[in-house]
């Protein structure tokens, strides 16, 4: 199999007029969305570069990896393409119709959040929980056995 000559060299990123994100490798060039793979805990690393279809265009496996331009916009769009909060504290989880509501203590703050009653905890790679709420967003549980008490009792209801 021979490869591309654009597959080999490192895709260049930037922020179009209108707010899109574009990659380019070599010749070709397309809007995408990036999608953090695992582990989470290392977010410059392991990013897929996505089609509006979901499709993989590009990956990142180390920002590093990219010119200073392209780094630049992968870590702004990283911060926007969706939260991964580190949950310091678990404060309430309260069950309503077909919603489980959640307020948490987070490294950004006192957050108020909401999951489908049949999603629960997943174990990730790399260690701890993750909680995905109904917008998408990610509340990450580092150590689950080093929160309070109280935040131990609650979450420990809804973990395997």
């Amino acid at each position: 199999m021979i490869l591309s000559k654009a597959l080999l060299q490192a895709p260049k990123l930037e922020r179009r007029v209108d707010g899109q994100l574009w990659v380019t490798m070599g010749e070709a060039e397309a809007p995408v969305r990036v999608h953090r793979c695992f582990p989470w805990s290392d977010p410059q690393r392991y990013v897929s570069l996505r089609d509006d279809d979901h499709h993989e265009l590009a990956f990142v496996a180390d920002a590093v990896e990219l010119d200073s331009g392209s780094r630049l916009v992968l870590e702004e769009a990283l911060a926007e393409a969706g939260f991964l909060l580190e949950v310091l504290a678990i404060d309430e989880i309260h069950s309503e119709v077909e919603i489980r509501r959640w307020i948490v203590e987070t490294r950004q703050g006192r957050r108020s959040f909401q999951t489908r009653l049949d999603d629960w905890p997943r174990e990730v790679p790399g260690g701890g929980l993750v909680i995905r709420d109904v917008a998408g967003d990610l509340y990450h549980v580092e150590r689950p056995e080093a929160l309070d008490n109280k935040s131990r009792g609650l979450l420990w209801a809804f973990v395997d």
